[in-house]
């Protein structure tokens, strides 16, 4: 007996903008600046089609633009090492040949190198913030020490 895969849904905007948790207009944006395709076979004149994977897509792109707080040009390049990587490892699960396993490999650091950066980016400009903050928070308890022995 062999499973036959559910033919995948076709979204319109709204609705993957809806599940992904954000408008139609954000959604032909990441379109225009090339974050998203622009949707399944759309022809001239035709509305956009999306699937769960572009549901998926842009999700994954508004937890990274929220959590990194990254440029668009900075996301466009961590996700462009993600669709890399992936392809890599999807090439990987296929090949049992260690030459070619070991090639697969090395060609994975260099986008895990462009991700690192980027991250590493932002915690560094999060750990000069927080030191900061805590620079703030050090004076001012200060001052009120200073406030409670006058």
């Amino acid at each position: 007996m062999s499973a036959i895969a559910a033919p995948e849904r076709s979204l319109r905007i709204g609705e993957l903008a809806d599940m992904a948790g954000t408008t139609p207009r954000t959604i032909r944006y990441y379109e225009e600046i090339g974050l998203l395709g622009g949707g399944i076979d759309r022809a001239q004149g035709k509305h956009r089609a999306y699937t769960d994977a572009d549901v998926q897509r842009v999700r994954e792109i508004i937890r990274l633009r929220d959590l990194l707080g990254l440029s668009l040009d900075q996301l466009r390049e961590l996700l462009e090492a993600e669709s890399a990587r992936a392809h890599l490892r999807a090439e990987l699960q296929q090949t049992e040949a260690p030459a070619e396993r070991r090639r697969i490999l090395e060609e994975l650091g260099p986008h895990i190198d462009t991700q690192l950066k980027l991250v590493r980016s932002r915690l560094s400009e999060l750990s000069d913030l927080a030191a900061e903050l805590e620079d703030k928070q050090r004076l001012v308890a200060a001052r009120i020490a200073e406030l409670s022995t006058a």
